[in-house]
């Protein structure tokens, strides 16, 4: 990767959020409504529907979203409401459609473009036309072979919105590469925690003595410190190769990633829900979703090269069980600042000059939840 320093200070007087961000439901609310349902939230990976038909679900909140594969073999999607009276139609996380999509109230049926195919008896009402009942259409793009959905109203243009990522992670080619596990995690504290805490390696000598000894966290730069997108590089100590159980790389590195970024692994925000890890020889993303204003739940995946996976020969599994358990200290320190920040005597703090990126996270993310537009 080519990367580009520039300029990064910790603002004066910046400070850690203040209590009822974490504690207070109708925040919460403000935050589906002003961030969740007006961004590019990532909804996952494309390859998980790859058949005609095949759907997920993706529910934030009051809205459910229907995420599927069209005749034509794109992706589309749908909000999960029937236009006759409202019903949910789907309420498995995923399935499979044979060539339309029924509600099971009263047999309304559409195509899986969305458009109304079948309207029981519906032919007796003067002036209905099918045409003008087509399931509520949602945004999608894709990106990197990740899928985006954005059910706003009046979505801001993907490429717009993602035009300062777009090839950065060429090297990466992380659109061919191929999801080898998914584990899910629930986490009781508030979504920004995990995202913030991720933001950081303040806290790893301490929480993660087994990464800290694979990199320094005083070691690496930021590249991307404001607005939207997070993040930055950190070097790997002089006798590791990468994230897993030894230090080693645990197959052959990408074939694309060469010089120094054989020798870094790089961490990436992506607001509001999505983190990306890139390292030599894997890449790592997850999503995080509000349960809640103290819970919330979060996806992992490791991905890797098709042939990688399909060879069976190498030791993918010491680095997913690596993160695993970092992920899992992540968690347990999540839970334990959510606990601490419901307590009366919780007020903020000043950030230190490792957090910086939380501060630029706090920024955006104020911005976001007070706009009105």
């Amino acid at each position: 990767m080519t990367f580009k320093k520039t300029a990064e200070t910790l603002p004066k007087g910046a400070h850690t959020l203040e209590r009822d961000y974490y504690v207070n439901p109708s925040i919460l609310q403000r935050e589906y409504n002003n961030i969740f349902f007006r961004n590019w939230i990532c909804a996952g990976r494309s390859s998980e529907l790859t058949e005609v038909g095949q759907y997920k679900l993706v529910n934030i909140d009051t809205e459910s979203v229907i995420v599927l594969r069209e005749k034509n073999g794109e992706l589309k999607a749908h909000f999960n409401v029937c236009r006759h009276r409202g019903t949910r139609i789907c309420k498995k996380a995923a399935g499979q459609f044979s060539k339309s999509i029924q509600c099971g109230y009263h047999g309304w049926t559409y195509g899986l473009d969305g458009k109304l195919i079948g309207a029981p008896h519906m032919d007796t009402v003067e002036g209905f036309k099918k045409d003008d009942y087509p399931l509520h259409s949602v945004a999608l793009a894709e990106w990197e072979g990740f899928i985006f959905i954005n059910i706003s109203d009046n979505p801001e243009n993907f490429d717009t919105a993602f035009a300062p990522l777009f090839g950065r992670f060429s090297n990466w080619n992380i659109s061919e590469l191929v999801v080898q596990e998914t584990k899910e995690y629930i986490v009781k504290g508030n979504w920004k925690l995990v995202i913030q805490n991720y933001c950081e390696c303040y806290h790893c000598p301490i929480l993660h003595p087994a990464l800290a000894a694979i990199h320094n966290y005083m070691g690496g730069q930021n590249d991307l410190h404001k607005g939207p997108f997070l993040g930055g590089f950190m070097e790997f100590n002089e006798d590791k190769d990468s994230i897993t159980a030894s230090g080693d790389l645990c197959c052959p590195p990408l074939k694309n990633v060469k010089d120094g970024d054989l020798k870094r692994v790089y961490y990436y925000s992506i607001s509001p829900n999505m983190l990306l890890s890139l390292h030599p020889e894997y890449v790592m993303y997850h999503t995080v979703w509000p349960d809640g204003v103290d819970k919330c739940k979060v996806t992992c995946s490791w991905l890797f090269e098709n042939d990688v996976v399909k060879s069976g020969k190498h030791k993918t599994q010491d680095a997913i069980d690596f993160w695993d358990m970092t992920n899992k200290q992540d968690w347990y320190i999540s839970e334990l600042s959510q606990l601490g920040i419901q307590s009366k005597k919780y007020s903020p703090a000043p950030y230190s000059g490792q957090e910086s990126l939380l501060a630029a996270f706090d920024k955006y993310y104020l911005s976001d939840l007070n706009s009105s537009t």
